[in-house]
């Protein structure tokens, strides 16, 4: 095959920005491993929970752990976009107005309850996502990069809240939930110290810069032929009808690609298996699909049940 393993400084500097992350949220390496995955990818993480199971606490550790800027901003229904991206304000002294950034030019910014915000600050925040810049007066801002956002919303939280619709959960690379911890990780929370004091402590195990070095060693890993066959059977699959209302779109599809890339470089290969894809599938997808009615099962059951009937080649 002629493949090779990735760079060891690279996947041992990987290895411990997860085993980092894992010592303050106890008991969920493989949300961990998701989030970091998404972040390689260039794409954007929405974490779909209730409240106090650790999401802010996530976001900050990821933040500190690669010695990036972090915002946290809770949405809410009064919020307006200017809110979110900043404000030109007119200053005497210097007979001219100013721009006043916003939240948004932050590197890691967690948008806490996305769906308490009305459609117009929720679709500032997609511009800001999808262009890597926004647009305030007229006048186009390029945000700090890397630029990664966690969004999260409450599922059972329904009133006063305007659900995120389909197109725009599209943007999110992927979907996760924390859930709640398992007793012995319950245990360690409630007999150690407070999270807030222990990520205060934390130093960075990576920079930007090699985040960046990551970020591109995510595009040079290989796909080949028999991969990109089976890729476009699941992609099939989801459109024939069978299992799904609607399909999955091209930019989904390219999604599941860039997050199984992602995979395999954490994993220390440098080309992608069905694994990979496997492994990723349903955080990538399942938010972009709603099954047919009747179904009797949720969209991540679906998918699941959906990946069981295609053969790997």
């Amino acid at each position: 095959m002629g493949h090779k393993d990735v760079d060891p400084a690279l996947a041992s500097r990987l290895a411990r920005l997860a085993d980092q992350i894992s010592t303050v949220i106890v008991g969920k390496r493989q949300r961990i491993e998701d989030c970091i995955a998404c972040l390689l990818a260039g794409g954007h993480l929405l974490i779909e929970d209730v409240p106090g199971v650790g999401k802010t606490t996530l976001a900050h550790t990821l933040a500190v752990s690669l010695g990036l800027d972090f915002r946290r901003v809770q949405f809410t229904a009064d919020m307006m976009p200017s809110d979110l991206v900043g404000v030109s304000v007119f200053e005497r002294s210097k007979e001219q107005f100013v721009f006043h950034r916003g939240p948004v030019f932050a590197q890691v910014l967690l948008a806490d309850e996305i769906n308490r915000a009305g459609p117009k600050t929720q679709s500032a925040l997609l511009e800001a996502m999808e262009e890597h810049q926004v647009t305030v007066e007229n006048e186009t801002r390029p945000l700090p990069e890397p630029f990664f956002v966690i969004a999260t919303q409450n599922p059972t939280d329904q009133l006063g809240t305007y659900p995120l619709p389909e197109s725009q959960l599209d943007r999110f690379l992927m979907r996760i939930t924390l859930g709640y911890p398992d007793k012995a990780s319950e245990r360690a929370l409630l007999a150690g110290e407070d999270r807030r004091s222990t990520v205060a402590r934390l130093q960075p195990v990576m920079s930007p810069a090699e985040l960046q070095i990551a970020q591109q060693a995510v595009l040079a890993i290989h796909a080949g032929e028999p991969l990109l066959d089976y890729l476009q059977l699941l992609i099939a699959a989801t459109r024939s009808g069978q299992w799904f209302s609607e399909g999955l779109s091209p930019r989904a599809g390219i999604a599941v690609l860039r997050a199984a890339k992602a995979h395999a470089l954490m994993d220390r290969r440098d080309y992608v298996a069905p694994d990979d894809v496997q492994a990723v599938l349903v955080q990538t997808i399942a938010h972009r699909l709603s099954p047919l009615p009747g179904a009797g099962r949720g969209a991540a059951e679906q998918v699941m049940a959906m990946v069981k009937t295609i053969s790997v080649h």
